[in-house]
């Protein structure tokens, strides 16, 4: 009985793991819908508190939500977007994973397109993953 149940929790176990990925895979997916439609709320609904970096400042201290779209709507505001696409989504630890967008856009006005790299970090709870911290690189 014992090897049975054994058994069946290693074959279980690729599935629980792709399971959890797929998740983070999701989670991934909606921020970068919401970072396409400039949505800040949407980007950040489900974070309690969010540490942000953006270029040429500090991190921030932890923001509560509405805090945080102010900040990363302030910051997508004079730019339109050409592409965002998910490079990366990966658990690193126990319970703590990131996702790496790749963003294409065009500051308002002007035909040249810019890259940058989002960072987002997140947390595993019991209902899925929470974003916590984001950071925007180059």
């Amino acid at each position: 009985m014992r090897r049975v149940l054994i058994a069946v929790m290693l074959a279980a176990f690729p599935a629980w793991v792709q399971a959890q990925g797929s998740d983070l895979r999701d989670a991934a997916e909606r921020a970068r819908q919401a970072w396409v439609a400039h949505d800040a709320s949407a980007l950040v609904a489900e974070s309690p508190r969010l540490v942000i970096q953006l270029p040429g400042a500090e991190p921030s201290v932890a923001l509560g939500p509405r805090q945080a779209a102010a900040l990363l709507a302030d910051f997508q505001a004079s730019s339109q977007e050409v592409e965002t696409l998910i490079r990366a989504a990966r658990e690193v630890g126990s319970r703590r994973g990131y996702v790496e967008l790749e963003r294409k856009y065009r500051v308002a006005g002007t035909q040249n397109i810019r890259v940058q790299i989002l960072l987002l970090g997140y947390r595993r709870l019991e209902d899925g993953w929470t974003l916590v911290e984001f950071r925007v690189v180059g």
